[in-house]
Order: C-alpha cells, then structure tokens, then sequence
C-alpha cells in the first residue's frame, strides 16, 4: 500500500474532525519536523513504530545502466530505518 500526503491530510481530516486546510497543514509540518530532525541530529525515533537514522555511505564503483560504463557514485548520506520490536510483532501476527 502506498499512502501520498494528501491522503494523509484526508485521513486527518476524517478522524480527527478539523478542517481540511488545517489537516494539510498538520501532515506537512510532521513531515517537516521529521526532516529537520534527521538534519539535526540525524536519529529520530517513534516509539512503537520505529528509528529513523542517517548513515554515510562510502566512494563505490558504480555502472551507468544505460551504457555499460563504469563510474564512480560519491559519497553520500543515506536514511536508513529499523522497526520496532511493536511493528514487527504486529506485522507478524495472524491478525495482520
């Protein structure tokens, strides 16, 4: 299942009972703290859900798909997430 933000922002505005702009606005500063956060202090955990971490990935030899040409990819950083203990039971259960 694939959820976009406005569908967020509709699921917040249905459950939650405030206005639609309101509901938008709610998702799109969540999403907002969440990116801030992993800038910041590059982890960021929910409780009963999971950790988000940034990790540094190393200079590698890549290759160009279209091509066939052998490249180097740069360093980067990456967003990495673990599961919590809660989600994976839940996502292991019967029930699920």
């Amino acid at each position: 299942m694939s959820v976009t933000k406005v569908e967020l922002s509709e699921m917040a505005y249905e459950h939650l009972k405030v206005d639609k702009k309101k509901a938008a606005e709610m998702v799109d500063l969540f999403f907002e703290e969440l990116k801030n956060g992993l800038v910041a202090d590059g982890d960021i955990q929910i409780s009963g859900f999971g950790k988000f971490t940034i990790k540094q990935k190393r200079q590698r030899k890549g290759r160009n798909p279209q091509t066939g040409d052998t490249m180097m990819i740069g360093e980067r950083k990456v967003v990495s997430f673990h599961h919590s203990q809660v989600l994976k039971e839940r996502l292991n259960s019967k029930k699920a």
